[in-house]
């Protein structure tokens, strides 16, 4: 495929919203967005980056950097990144688009990093990260549920009605995971997988503060660093390959689909 020149701009968030219900993996929209932006060629979309934060903006820059007081003003998240089919087979698309991406963020924001994170329970170790030469910033385990029968993937935004469910099922005021004896109840499957931090520094005071830290271009994480398992009792926990979701179905997620 032809190089093309690359220009990103902010879009509407309708558009934005449209595009990335159509062509991304997930449909789950992030609640705090601030940027939407079209990524074109000449006049033809072909992708959209959603910059925002995640559901614990602060706590996430903090973690990073325990011992200096950065505040979420200081960062913005990838939320959401896709492309048109036809772009995903050119293996340098993604890179180009992140290197005009940290552009116009060193234009228009006043921001210290990019801050994103790569997917393992879908398999994504982040290697459009790693080739554009982002920092690694070490992995964390993380939690979804899954209806056993559907293969829809439960949102953890999604999981607050059965939350209230889960309960009343034990006559207990609140609940903030859902409990073994309630999923086999429902039929919903816990399962537990990593994901992967990745860090761009945008200016020079950015590029100094990671001095002090022991992220680093290297050793990013590959297939094989993938881990995968299934709850199967109280505390208990089985590997299994990597799951597979059904992208279609939306019965629990239909509030944080068409919000």
């Amino acid at each position: 495929m032809k190089k093309t020149t690359l220009i990103i701009k902010e879009i509407p968030k309708d558009e934005a919203v449209f595009f990335i219900r159509k062509y991304h993996y997930s449909k789950i929209m992030p609640k705090l967005c601030k940027y939407f932006l079209g990524v074109f060629s000449k006049e033809k979309l072909l992708g959209v980056v959603e910059l925002g934060w995640g559901t614990q903006p602060l706590q996430t820059i903090r973690k990073l950097f325990p011992d200096h007081n950065l505040k979420t003003k200081d960062y913005l998240e990838i939320g959401k990144m896709c492309f048109l089919p036809e772009m995903n087979q050119n293996n340098y698309f993604g890179s180009r688009t992140l290197s005009t991406l940290i552009k116009w963020l060193r234009d228009y924001t006043d921001c210290l990093f990019l801050y994103t994170l790569a997917d393992g329970i879908e398999g994504k170790c982040g290697y459009v990260y790693q080739a554009s030469n982002f920092f690694y910033c070490g992995y964390f385990k993380t939690s979804v549920y899954r209806d056993s029968w559907t293969h829809e993937k439960i949102h953890p935004r999604s999981a607050r009605i059965l939350l209230e469910e889960n309960a009343r099922f034990e006559n207990v005021s609140k609940k903030h995971w859902l409990t073994q004896e309630f999923c086999e109840y429902k039929g919903i499957e816990k399962i537990n997988g990593r994901m992967f931090r990745f860090l761009y520094p945008l200016t020079k005071e950015a590029q100094k503060l990671l001095e002090a830290y022991p992220y680093q271009r290297q050793n990013y994480p590959k297939d094989k660093d993938l881990r995968f398992e299934k709850r199967v009792g109280y505390r208990k926990y089985e590997k299994i390959p990597h799951p597979t979701f059904d992208r279609q179905t939306f019965f629990y997620n239909t509030q944080n689909v068409h919000s």
